[in-house]
């Protein structure tokens, strides 16, 4: 199978956006831009004073400042509007505004101009059926959704032979792959682009694995590569296809193995402001893996298709349930929408059957994933209260005014585990060859080797055993607070001072390092100076790692792409409440989880 390379599409103005942060606070007054909006539009087009479409403007502008690009005019009354005016109301005040164009307009040249007595063309919202959005993403968001759909329905040229696929898909078959898994097979031998989706224990790193063995039997020369949106979910996924290799051809294995692994960022050469890849400086690849593809925001999802060859296929592995991504625009979620999924055709899979049985926790996650509660009549109350101290999902009701104790309790454990292991690290000489090797530390602004201890797996191997997540930063219930009660006094210290062994959450993408934003590691001692130690593994001076927090605890939104063997969820009361928040927190639990929430949280019932 030859990949004959063909005209690459437009330039999708590659502008690169950060890797995945905490969203803000939200405030309860109209953000700073909803604020300049509902200053700025009244006087730009006529027509825009109508109470009910301020309302709308101010709705639109908040929720694009939490990273969603639209306001759903069937689903609840957003914060920002008069409730008892939704939807009705706000559905008159779009169809006589001047401000609005209609999105079937839009998609036809020329047309659209007649709808309302201003100039509509130029008009900043779009109304799609039920969807309102800005114009701007509206029309970002249809270019890349169809430049997928497009390569999608693009075949393989030349074209495989058919029993060629059909002799890879009995070969997935030997080694247990199910029907949906073997079509995620034969889908890939088939199209530029497949589209993998499926919960947490449903098979898609089994099926990752035979696709690209598939792949790579056919053309054992062909150029991979795999990525991720954060460094953490990167070293995942190239653990987890390295572990799932061992069904394969050994040589095949090797190849998957030595493919390499990087964040989106790093592959498209960010430098904080421009993307370094793009259509006049493609990447030279054959095939591309991403994983974790719910934290793919649009920006980024533009500029990835903007740097790919036309010839270039694309897997795409996500899990459309979990949170929408923190940036603008959540492109899986758009993808699984009925009509998306018609255009996607067999380039689409979604994996359903669960191999990995997880007790009460897993059973909670898959009712949470939408539409299947209502299937199979598992409402969350009743799985919640009829637990029992024997399943591996405890749930805890507490007064939002007292701290929550028993996770503060798991935590000191954790960290006086982690304070052991970290005193019984046995550090060779600098000149003392030993198996762990050596890592580049930057002490004094000169790197040098450093030799690495032993004991440190145990220690690293700990960072992973417990974290606390709550969907916010402030408040009792807040990461912040949290970690103000695990670090005492060194809370808001330079990490140097913090105690022995407290996990560290790099926040700076560090290429030469190997490290991405996100990545966590252990403040360990090493003859009296302190240094951080990184999975990897890697060890640096505090100095190259600043604005690095604590890490006992994080928000949910930072945890996606990590899972712990066990995990405590801390469930305060939240203006936007999203269900995925309870899904994806639940979801980052190998083993065992517990949820703390409020007495009776809204969210909960009837």
């Amino acid at each position: 199978m030859t990949r004959n390379p063909q005209a690459a599409p437009e330039p999708l103005q590659p502008t690169a956006t950060p890797p995945p942060t905490t969203p803000p606070a939200q405030s309860q007054g109209p953000g700073p831009l909803a604020s300049a909006l509902l200053d700025t539009l009244p006087r730009l087009y006529g027509g825009a004073g109508d109470p009910l479409l301020l309302e709308l403007i101010a709705a639109l502008a908040a929720a694009l400042e939490r990273g969603a690009l639209e306001l759903e005019l069937a689903g609840p009354a957003p914060a920002e509007v008069t409730a008892g005016q939704w939807p009705e109301g706000h559905r008159r005040a779009l169809e006589t505004s001047s401000l609005v164009v209609r999105a079937e307009a839009l998609a036809q040249p020329g047309q659209g101009r007649d709808t309302h007595p201003a100039d509509p063309g130029e008009a900043p919202l779009v109304l799609d059926g039920d969807r309102l959005r800005w114009r701007r993403w509206h029309s970002q968001l249809e270019a890349v959704l169809a430049a997928l759909a497009e390569r999608a329905a693009a075949p393989l040229e030349p074209p495989l032979p058919p029993e060629a696929i059909a002799r890879a898909v009995a070969t997935a078959a030997g080694h247990g792959l199910d029907q949906q898994q073997q079509r995620a097979v034969a889908a890939l031998l088939r199209h530029r682009l497949v589209l993998l989706g499926g919960g947490p224990g449903t098979g898609k790193t089994s099926t990752v694995v035979q696709m690209l063995g598939a792949a790579l039997a056919v053309v054992p020369q062909l150029r991979l590569h795999l990525a991720a949106p954060t460094g953490k979910a990167a070293t995942r996924l190239q653990q987890a296809l390295a572990a799932g290799s061992g069904q394969l051809d050994p040589g095949i294995a090797a190849r998957l193995e030595r493919a390499p692994c990087t964040t989106l960022h790093r592959l498209l050469e960010s430098n904080g402001e421009r993307f370094g890849r793009h259509r006049r400086h493609p990447l030279g690849l054959d095939l591309l893996v991403v994983d974790e593809v719910s934290m793919v925001d649009l920006p980024l999802m533009q500029a990835l298709l903007d740097a790919l060859p036309a010839h270039c296929q694309l897997v795409l592995v996500g899990d459309p349930a979990q949170l929408a991504p923190v940036g603008p625009g959540a492109v899986l979620l758009e993808l699984h929408r009925p009509a998306r999924q018609s255009a996607l055709g067999e380039a689409m899979v979604e994996l359903t059957t669960t191999y990995r049985n997880n007790g009460a926790l897993a059973r909670l996650a898959q009712s949470l994933r939408p539409g299947v509660q209502q299937a199979v009549g598992m409402p969350w109350r009743e799985q919640l209260q009829a637990l029992s101290p024997a399943d591996n999902l405890r749930w805890q009701r507490l007064p939002l005014n007292r701290p929550p104790q028993l996770a503060l309790e798991r935590l000191r454990a954790h960290q006086q585990r982690l304070r052991a292991l970290a005193l019984a690290l046995a550090w060779p000489e600098a000149t003392t060859a030993n198996a762990a090797g050596t890592a580049e530390v930057l002490a004094n602004g000169e790197p040098a080797q450093q030799p690495l201890p032993e004991g440190m797996e145990a220690l690293l191997a700990e960072l992973e055993a417990c974290i606390l997540l709550s969907p916010v930063r402030q408040g009792r219930w807040g990461v912040e607070e949290i970690h103000r009660q695990l670090l005492g006094e060194s809370f808001g210290r330079p990490l140097q001072h913090w105690p022995l062994a407290t996990p560290v959450l790099n926040q700076r993408n560090l290429p030469e390092q190997g490290l991405a934003n996100g990545d966590i590691g252990v403040l360990v001692e090493r003859r009296g100076e302190r240094l951080v130690l990184f999975p990897g593994p890697r060890l640096l001076h505090p100095a190259r790692l600043g604005g690095a927090e604590p890490a006992l605890a994080l928000t949910i939104h930072k945890s996606q792409g990590s899972q712990y063997g066990e995990v405590l969820l801390l469930m305060p009361p939240s203006r936007h409440w999203d269900p995925r928040l309870l899904y994806t927190g639940l979801t980052r639990a190998r083993l065992q989880a517990s949820l703390t929430t409020p007495p009776d949280p809204e969210w909960l019932r009837p």
